[in-house]
C-alpha cells in the first residue's frame, strides 16, 4: 500500500453546501465535556455535533445487514479537504506527532519536535477498533470508548530525508546524520491510542495507560517454523530467536481470540549491501532470495540508514556480508522483516511475537475466516507486488470457541498461528482454482530444482520462492483481503499493475490498456480489479472465483476496460484498502491512486456485493489472442456509492468501526506527498496543507491523520 509511495479539532467538508468549519478544541475528554453546546444542522449545514445519539453503553449492539446505501454519492473533486455526504461530519482525532503521554510536549509541527517514540508516527494505515466498557476491561459491545491499533507505514520522502519532520528538510545526501536517522527510525511502526465520546463528539485521550508506541527498535521475539534457524541469527540474536522493531507496516487485522495484527509490506528498501556483497558470499543462496526480493547488491537503501554511525542501531540496516560469520554481522537482518506481527493492544507489557509461518512477503493484511468450533483457522493474505501472489493459512490447532476471550490473548496467537500450513493461489481459465501446498510435504517443494529447500524454515523465509517453484498464479498487486460476513466469501483487492501486457494476461487478471493521465499514457492493468473467491470449507484445497469489480474511469470503453458499468457516482481507480462491516454487512473500498489523481483525489466507497457468480463470463480481444475471464454482475447506483474523498496528494487505507456502527474511523494518509523537499518551509508551495487548513494543530506542513465519521442524526453509517 504504497504510492511513492496537538490537540484534536475538527475538519467536515458537506459534499452539498462546499462549505467547511473547523474550531480548536483540546483533545481530552474533559475539555469535550466543557463544550456541550455544539453546532446542529440539517441537509448542506456543516456539523459539529455528527455523534448525536451515540448510546455510550453496552445496549445497542450491531444493527442487521443493510439492503440499501443511505446517501447521496460524493462527487469527484480535487479539493484540499476530506469531503463526506450530506448529513455527515467527519472530524480529525489523531495526527501525526500527537503527544501519546501527559508529559510530552503539544506538537510544533515546524521539523523541531522529538520524542517521536512518545508521539504518533507517520503515514497512518491500516487500523482496528478494540472496546473497553466503563471500568476499561476488554469489551466487544460497548460503543463509547476503545483503542485504536495502527500501523504507520512510512514517511514522506525525497532523496534519504523524511523531510517534513526535519526543520530545512534533512540531509539529502550520504552520510545522513544520525540525529535526523534516529527520528526516522522512531517515526516508523505500530500505535495504540485510547479514543472516547462523550455523546457529541469523539476525541483522543493523551494520557491514557493504555497508550502505546512501536518502532523500528523495540524487541520482538520470532516465532513458527523460522525460530532459531540460520536464517534468524544475527549480531543482536545469535541463536536466531529475537529480533528489533517492525517496519512499513501495512494493513492491519484482528484475529478470533481479540489481538491485532499488522503486515509488514516494504521493508527491503531500507537496506543496503554493497556491489561486491554477491562475491562476499559465494555460492550462499540467499544470493537467489536477495535478489528474488529485491535487495540487489549496490542498489541504495531508502533514507541511507546504514551510514548514520558505526553502533549496531545503523548497522543493522546493512545486510552484507561483512564478517565472518552471521553471528558477526547483520547479513541476515533483512530476514527479520516480512512477516505478520501480532500484538495485544489491552496490554503493553506484552512483547510483539512475528509470526513465520504465514510466509514472508510484501505482506498487506491478514484476514479471518469465520472461526467455527472443531475447524482450523483459516487466514488469507495478499502480497502487495507487481506480479506476486495470494496466500492462505489453514492452522493445525482446531478452534476452541473458549479462545473468544482467553486469560492470555498472546498465548492464543502461539496455538493458532504458529503450527499450520501455507498454500498459494492458482486460478484456472474455468472460474475454479487451487491452493498448492507450500512445504516440505508437497514433492514439488522438497524437490525443487529452483531453490534448495532443505526444511519448512526455507519454506518460511524464502515464501515467495516456494510459491514461484509450485506455479501459482502471479497477480496484479494482491493487497488488502476481507471475507464477506453474510456468505464467507473472500475479496482481495489487486490494485494495479503497470508490468501486465498482453502477453501476460490471463483470465484473472485479463484487461491491458493505455489510459491517459494528463496527456501522456499509461499502460498495463491501470486501474486495478478485485477478486472474489469461494469455498464450501475454508480449509479446501479447491475454490471458485471470478472478478467482483473492475476499477475504471467512468468514461473509460465499456468493452474491454470499465467492464462494470462504473459511473460518474463511483467509478475509481486502484482499489487498495478493504473491509467488511461487522454492523451493516457493508464493503469499504478505499483507493491508493496514481492513475486518476488528475481528475480526483483518492476516495472511499461503500458497496453492497452480491455473491460469487451473479454476473457472466467475457471475452477480450487483444489481436489475434483472446482471454475469457469470469464477472461479477455490473455495478449500479444502488450497489456501489463514493462515500468519501480527501485531501491532495493523500491515500485513503485503514477503516474500522464501533460495534454499533455509528462511528468509523478513516485513516488518510501523506496528504500532500508530491511537495519538493526544497519547498519544506514554504507553506504556499505545499502540495496539501491538510489538516492545518482545517484548524487542526500547529504549523502548516500536512500531517497524516486519523478521521471519525458520524451521521449528524446519530444514525448507522451508510444507512
Amino acid at each position: 500500500m504504497t504510492t511513492n509511495s496537538p490537540r484534536p479539532s475538527d475538519i467536515f467538508h458537506d459534499e452539498d453546501s462546499n462549505t467547511s468549519n473547523a474550531p480548536r478544541f483540546e483533545s481530552v475528554l474533559s475539555a469535550r465535556l466543557s463544550r456541550r453546546s455544539m453546532l446542529r444542522g440539517g441537509a448542506g449545514v456543516a456539523t459539529l455535533g455528527g455523534t448525536i445519539g451515540l448510546t455510550g453503553c453496552a445496549t445497542s449492539g450491531p444493527t442487521a445487514p443493510v439492503s440499501s446505501l443511505g446517501f447521496k454519492p460524493v462527487a469527484k473533486t480535487m479539493v484540499d479537504q476530506v469531503t463526506v455526504p450530506e448529513g455527515y461530519t467527519a472530524r480529525v482525532i489523531y495526527a501525526l506527532g500527537d503527544p501519546l503521554s501527559a508529559t510530552t510536549p503539544a506538537f510544533k509541527n515546524d521539523g523541531t519536535d522529538a520524542t517521536f517514540g512518545d508521539r504518533a508516527g507517520d503515514h497512518h494505515d491500516g487500523i482496528e477498533w478494540f472496546g473497553l466498557d466503563a471500568s476499561g476491561k476488554p469489551s466487544d459491545s460497548f460503543n463509547s470508548r476503545g483503542l485504536l491499533a495502527m500501523n504507520h507505514e512510512a514517511t514522506t520522502d525525497e532523496k534519504l530525508s523524511s523531510f517534513f519532520i526535519h526543520p530545512n528538510g534533512g540531509t539529502a545526501t550520504l552520510p545522513r546524520p544520525a540525529a535526523e536517522v534516529d527520528k526516522e527510525l522512531m517515526i516508523h511502526g505500530l500505535s495504540v491510542v485510547e479514543v472516547q465520546t462523550d455523546g457529541q463528539a469523539w476525541a483522543y485521550k493523551a494520557s491514557s495507560a493504555f497508550n502505546r508506541r512501536v518502532t523500528t527498535m523495540t524487541p520482538v521475539t520470532m516465532h513458527g517454523p523460522a525460530r532459531g534457524s540460520e536464517h534468524l541469527v544475527t549480531k543482536f540474536s545469535p541463536d536466531g530467536t529475537q529480533a528489533r522493531g517492525t517496519l512499513n507496516n501495512c494493513g492491519t487485522g484482528r484475529t478470533p481470540w481479540g489481538t491485532f495484527i499488522s503486515g509488514e509490506e516494504n521493508w527491503f528498501g531500507y537496506f543496503f549491501r554493497d556491489a561486491k556483497d554477491d562475491d562476499a558470499r559465494k555460492k550462499d543462496k540467499q544470493v537467489q532470495a536477495l535478489n528474488r526480493y529485491g535487495r540487489k547488491a549496490g542498489a541504495a537503501s531508502r533514507h541511507g540508514w546504514e551510514s548514520g554511525g558505526s553502533v549496531d542501531t545503523y548497522t543493522r540496516w546493512n545486510n552484507g556480508a561483512v564478517a565472518a560469520s552471521a553471528k558477526d554481522d547483520f547479513r541476515n537482518e533483512m530476514n527479520t522483516f516480512g512477516y505478520i506481527v501480532e500484538l495485544d493492544p489491552y496490554d503493553k507489557t506484552t512483547t510483539l511475537r512475528k509470526r513465520t509461518a504465514l510466509g514472508r512477503m510484501g505482506h498487506e493484511n491478514a484476514t479471518f475466516a469465520r472461526a467455527v468450533a472443531g475447524q482450523p483457522v483459516v487466514a488469507y493474505m495478499g502480497d502487495d507486488a507487481r506480479g506476486e501472489y495470494i496466500y492462505k493459512f489453514v492452522s493445525v490447532a482446531k478452534w476452541d470457541p473458549a479462545d473468544t476471550n482467553p486469560a492470555n490473548r498472546l498465548a492464543a496467537g502461539d496455538k493458532y498461528l504458529d503450527k499450520g500450513t501455507l498454500y498459494a493461489a492458482r486460478f484456472k481459465g474455468d472460474g475454479t482454482g487451487e491452493w498448492l501446498e507450500l512445504s516440505m510435504d508437497n514433492p514439488v517443494i522438497a524437490g525443487s530444482s529452483y531453490f534448495e529447500f532443505k526444511n519448512e524454515a526455507d519454506v518460511a523465509v524464502f515464501t515467495r520462492l516456494a510459491a514461484d517453484a509450485v506455479g501459482a498464479t502471479r497477480m496484479d498487486r494482491p493487497e488488502w483481503g476481507g471475507v464477506n460476513p453474510r456468505n464467507g466469501e473472500i475479496y482481495i483487492t489487486l490494485t494495479n499493475n503497470s508490468a501486465r501486457t498482453v502477453a501476460s494476461v490471463d483470465s484473472a487478471n485479463p484487461r491491458v490498456y493505455t489510459d491517459l493521465k494528463a496527456g501522456k499514457e499509461q499502460k498495463g492493468n491501470v486501474n486495478g480489479h478485485i477478486v472474489r473467491m469461494s469455498q464450501k470449507n475454508p480449509a479446501d484445497d479447491a475454490f471458485q472465483w471470478d472478478i467482483y469489480l473492475f476499477a475504471a474511469e467512468a468514461d473509460a470503453d465499456k468493452s474491454q476496460v470499465n467492464l462494470s458499468s462504473l459511473t460518474d457516482d463511483n467509478d475509481m481507480s486502484s482499489p487498495d484498502g478493504l473491509v467488511f462491516s461487522k454492523a451493516t454487512g457493508v464493503c469499504w473500498i478505499q483507493t491508493d491512486d496514481g492513475a486518476y489523481t488528475d481528475k480526483t483525489n483518492c476516495m472511499l466507497l461503500a458497496a453492497l456485493p452480491g455473491q460469487r457468480g451473479d454476473g457472466g463470463s467475457k471475452t477480450l480481444s487483444y489481436g489475434d489472442k483472446q482471454v475469457t475471464t469470469h464477472m461479477g454482475k455490473a455495478q449500479t447506483a444502488a450497489t456501489l456509492k463514493r462515500f468519501l474523498v480527501g485531501p491532495k496528494g493523500a491515500e485513503i487505507t485503514g477503516i474500522t468501526e464501533t460495534p454499533d456502527g455509528r462511528a468509523i474511523f478513516v485513516n488518510v494518509q501523506h496528504a500532500g506527498e508530491n511537495t519538493k523537499m526544497a519547498d519544506v518551509n514554504d507553506p504556499t508551495k505545499f502540495e496539501s496543507q491538510w489538516p492545518a487548513n482545517a484548524g487542526y494543530g500547529a504549523g502548516k506542513r500536512p500531517r497524516s491523520a486519523t478521521i471519525v465519521i458520524t451521521k449528524n442524526d446519530g444514525g448507522v453509517i451508510g444507512t
